[in-house]
């Protein structure tokens, strides 16, 4: 069962979306909504990697060091100004959206497994993403004319 593989990419994910989250809150800590909102989205991220834990024991999880790569890749730090922010808020929001996407897939398996339980984390979880997303992306559109078009 590759189920397993897929509860340790969504797990490393999680964990490191949860920290990113953290450090645009910290970077950008004079623009008060994302201070609040990013430390507030590291919370809901770490509850779901504390959600998959039994399931990571359930099916043997196996670490996987692929998320580690991508949030090497993606996120290499906070930046700094308007594009900053937009291009941290970029980053976040592909972190999350390949959250989503295992949630999407680890739903599948869980549906495959008859595994109720995870059926009903997943949809909870994967619910919460959509938020996180959603908000992100709408922060970016708020964001993009003033970091785009207003010179400085």
């Amino acid at each position: 069962m590759h189920l397993a593989h897929y509860l340790g990419l969504l797990h490393r994910s999680q964990v490191n979306l949860a920290d990113a989250f953290r450090q645009v809150a910290v970077a950008h800590h004079a623009e008060p909504d994302i201070a609040i909102l990013c430390r507030r989205q590291a919370q809901v991220c770490d509850g779901h990697a504390g959600l998959l834990h039994p399931f990571a024991e359930r099916y043997a999880e196996e670490a996987t060091d692929e998320p580690d790569r991508l949030h090497a890749q993606l996120f290499r730090g906070t930046r700094t100004g308007g594009i900053g922010l937009l291009r941290d808020l970029h980053d976040l929001y592909l972190m999350a959206a390949e959250c989503d996407i295992c949630w999407t897939l680890v739903g599948q398996a869980a549906r495959g497994a008859r595994d109720e339980r995870l059926i009903e984390v997943v949809a909870r979880c994967d619910e919460e993403t959509a938020v996180q997303m959603q908000w992100l992306r709408t922060r970016m559109k708020q964001a993009a004319p003033q970091a785009l078009v207003v010179a400085r």
